[in-house]
């Protein structure tokens, strides 16, 4: 197929096609997505260990003697023992059946103030890993990443974390996941004793029981004993009686495992574990190879798809600084959608048509970079001193295409940002940019307030706390922030802002995108607005909860 403008193919041909569908058939790429405290990062650990990718898991905050988790790697992210960023990691894992898997894992903040981060890593995915802690089901954060997967038609593979604690009837979380998301449930695997008495699961594909033993501290991998199903009543007694009984009334109800209802997203694999034991954590690898979707190319913003056989085209999902502290350099993640990469060569960038020369990629996991030389379908590419790039830009080669961006969510709190150091006026600049630019904050300005006072627009105020940290850690400029006491912001047209500057508990700023935003002290405020002014217009942004 040729671009009749052009007159280059829009998709390769004969050996280099088939070398391109080869490369992305490999590719596993998904999210780690969860409530707070569900065990992400433990998770997201244990895969990596499994995989062999590293030789001894870490731990969150907390657990002493033990090194800190590969994916959460800011200082602040180890003292609070949270993730408060999104991280790529890129291994091999190979499979029980001796092919090998390229994995690309995108571990991803947990808490509802970060929400925004997370949007934008499930636009650069195939599937999710969907964390539910055993003892508390479905949490509101569970739920509202639920309802995003469904919205962009992402698959979605369940883990019941925790199994080794006590919590609630295996059959009753899977009700609740049916009843509350409307999602069939089709386990896997099955848990062989009740939470809290984790012997090893019933694999429902095979029907034998693997009997899982423990290592000191959970920082290495568990060994595994698969048992004949003949012979696990006598190995483990009437936990196993209750396993099978309970896996029979699962394929009663329709619980079997269908590929398409999955990939439709109309059904969800689940699997149970206990990601501080690594047990369970080698079946959900093998699942992610065996049924997770390969990438096959990507939607563009005029809904029609570019071929993974396609000339290279990539989407930045996130900007991240202050990796390095030696270089202070910082580093775009794109998602390879098309094509082949290879590093040094000069792509367009989509939103300037400005050349972009890839002399610096790497390949990104976690902290850790090491040189990228070639990408393929699916890979997720680090791009460094990328100060063009912005998360939503589209990178291409030959034939022009534009992926849809990454909507802002609509903040709910507002502080105005001063720096405590006059001295420090150009590094104070530099970070608020930098931080704009990352998307941590939205940045708003007016002339009422001034440029050394520019307001910081957050979604949740945990924002506002890294925002501050990075100020003063990376970019030596202390902050100080005056919150404000406005909840509600909408996009306003440019011909209404005086208008709106004049009424009370309302105030209008200019994003730095150039978008009109007007700021509200309350809902009924805004509605109060809205009926004394008529004429005026005014839009919602996306919300945090869509």
């Amino acid at each position: 197929m040729t671009d009749t403008a052009s007159g280059v193919s829009t998709t390769a041909t004969g050996p280099q096609a088939d070398r391109i569908s080869a490369e992305a058939r490999r590719r596993r790429t998904f999210a780690v997505i969860s409530h707070p405290d569900a065990g992400k990062s433990t998770l997201t650990e244990a895969l990596v260990l499994h995989a062999k990718a590293i030789t001894e898991a870490g731990a969150i905050h907390g657990k002493a003697g033990r090194r800190a988790t590969v994916s959460d790697w800011m200082e602040m992210e180890k003292a609070r023992g949270i993730s408060i960023t999104s991280t790529a990691l890129q291994f091999p894992y190979r499979t029980q059946g001796g092919d090998t898997c390229i994995i690309n894992l995108l571990d991803t903040p947990g808490h509802a103030d970060f929400s925004e981060d997370t949007y934008r890593v499930l636009t650069a995915v195939d599937a999710a890993v969907m964390l539910i802690d055993a003892a508390k089901g479905l949490e509101p954060q569970t739920l509202k990443l639920f309802q995003v997967c469904r919205h962009r038609g992402i698959p979605i593979i369940t883990v019941v974390n925790k199994w080794d604690r006590p919590g609630r009837h295996a059959l009753e979380l899977m009700d609740e996941i049916h009843d509350r998301i409307q999602l069939q449930t089709t386990p896997l695997t099955w848990p062989v004793g009740i939470a809290g008495d984790f012997k090893g699961v019933l694999d429902r594909r095979t029907g034998t029981y693997i009997r899982y033993t423990r290592t000191a501290g959970g920082a290495t991998a568990a060994p595994e004993e698969h048992i004949d199903a003949s012979r696990a009543h006598e190995a483990v007694g009437a936990d196993w009686d209750n396993a099978v009984e309970e896996s029979e009334l699962l394929s009663a109800d329709g619980a079997d495992f269908d590929r398409d209802s999955f990939l439709r997203c109309t059904s969800t694999p689940v699997l149970f574990t206990s990601a501080i034991l690594n047990f369970g954590v080698n079946q959900l690898l093998d699942v992610l190879a065996q049924l997770a979707p390969s990438p096959s190319g990507q939607l563009d913003v005029d809904g029609n798809r570019r071929e993974a056989t396609a000339p290279f085209s990539a989407f930045v999902f996130k900007v991240q600084a202050g990796m390095d502290s030696a270089h202070r350099d910082r580093i775009a993640y794109a998602r390879v959608c098309s094509g082949t990469f290879e590093r040094g060569e000069v792509l367009t960038h989509a939103a300037t048509g400005k050349p972009f020369v890839t002399k610096y990629a790497q390949s990104v996991f976690g902290q850790q970079r090491s040189t990228l030389d070639t990408a393929w379908p699916g890979d997720v590419i680090g791009l460094a001193n990328a100060a063009a790039l912005r998360p939503g830009d589209t990178l291409y080669r030959d034939i022009p295409v534009q992926y849809p961006p990454i909507p802002s969510f609509s903040p709910e709190h507002f502080a105005v940002a001063r720096g405590t150091d006059p001295g420090k006026h150009k590094q104070f600049r530099k970070g608020i940019e930098q931080l704009d630019q990352e998307g941590v904050i939205q940045v708003l300005r007016s002339d009422r307030r001034g440029e050394q006072a520019p307001v910081f627009a957050a979604v949740g105020p945990m924002q506002f706390e890294v925002a501050s940290h990075r100020m003063a850690g990376e970019f030596n400029a202390p902050i100080a922030l005056e919150f404000l006491p406005y909840t509600v912001a909408r996009v306003a047209d440019p011909a209404d802002a005086e208008i709106l500057q004049q009424q009370a508990s309302v105030e209008v700023f200019t994003r730095t995108d150039g978008v009109v935003i007007a700021v509200f002290s309350t809902k009924w405020r805004l509605e109060n607005v809205e009926r004394e002014l008529p004429g005026v217009r005014l839009r919602s942004l996306v919300a945090a909860a869509d």
